[in-house]
């Protein structure tokens, strides 16, 4: 007989827009179980109680804090306040409690080749460090066909920065694509926009030296700006939430260990992050 937890956890993969067969594949689980589970979800998610309920209160606390992320609060929970919760056990607690509302499936896919194109752009976020809030530029840097994704803050970004950040991210992804596609701001492009962008002689050369090349994507082309700015929602309600630093140094040193222990996880497809 199937436990209930892995019931639970194929009616919240279903819920995430997650198709059969990738469910299936993830749970170690037959479709023909899945479907059965799909169709009887009253009799597959019954009534009942856990242990865990008594800490709905810090629960519901935790998760506006970390703005909805539920690994931020399994996280904050264990770190903080020494409780070990099952991921799935929360989110079900989550459900139970309307402490977190469904999301809507998202629709829509793009499909890249390995190799063939990674983008970078930039964002202001307002981060904690040393107790007091400041505004930094979060640079990224994601591949296209893996999601890979590294980030860093700086207090300003100017071509000086933007070179630190790409050898940086060139180094952690092992590699560059064949081109970068980056938005129209001054940082890279020189003038124009779009396919008549003119790209800054240094910036050029910089690229060069990696072997790729800067591709400024269209102004309002959504199919390009949606998948460059897309890492920025990822990192504002996955990375930021619950966080604080002491230092520029401690916040970039958290964001690359983020990136690697649990940005990654998203990139191998144990996230579903399509659309």
């Amino acid at each position: 007989m199937i436990r209930q937890s892995k019931k639970d956890a194929i009616l919240e993969l279903k819920n995430t827009g997650m198709s059969l067969r990738k469910i299936a594949r993830t749970l170690k689980v037959s479709r023909n179980t899945i479907t059965k589970i799909l169709k009887d979800p009253d009799e597959a998610a019954p009534h009942r109680e856990s242990r865990h309920e008594e800490h709905v209160p810090l629960i519901r606390d935790l998760f506006k804090e970390c703005k909805g992320n539920a690994v931020r609060v399994a996280e904050e929970l264990e770190s903080r306040h020494q409780i070990t919760i099952p991921y799935q056990s929360l989110t079900w607690i989550m459900r139970k409690h309307e402490i977190r509302k469904r999301k809507k499936r998202r629709a829509g896919q793009y499909h890249f080749k390995p190799g063939q194109e990674m983008q970078h752009d930039t964002s202001p976020h307002q981060v904690t460090i040393d107790g007091k809030k400041v505004s930094a530029q979060c640079a990224s840097l994601t591949l296209a066909f893996s999601r890979k994704l590294f980030i860093q803050y700086y207090p300003r970004f100017t071509r000086f920065e933007c070179k630190v950040f790409l050898s940086k991210a060139f180094d952690f992804m092992d590699g560059v694509c064949s081109r970068c596609i980056v938005d129209n701001t001054s940082v890279i492009v020189a003038g124009g926009t779009g396919p008549d962008a003119l790209i800054a002689p240094e910036m050029k050369y910089f690229a060069d030296m990696y072997q790729t090349g800067f591709v400024a994507h269209a102004v309002g082309d959504a199919n390009r700006s949606a998948r460059v700015e897309r890492p920025f929602h990822f990192v504002e309600n996955n990375f930021l939430p619950g966080r604080t630093f002491v230092s520029w140094h401690d916040l970039n040193r958290q964001a690359i260990d983020w990136c690697r222990n649990t940005s990654d996880k998203r990139s191998n497809g144990l996230w579903d992050d399509t659309g």
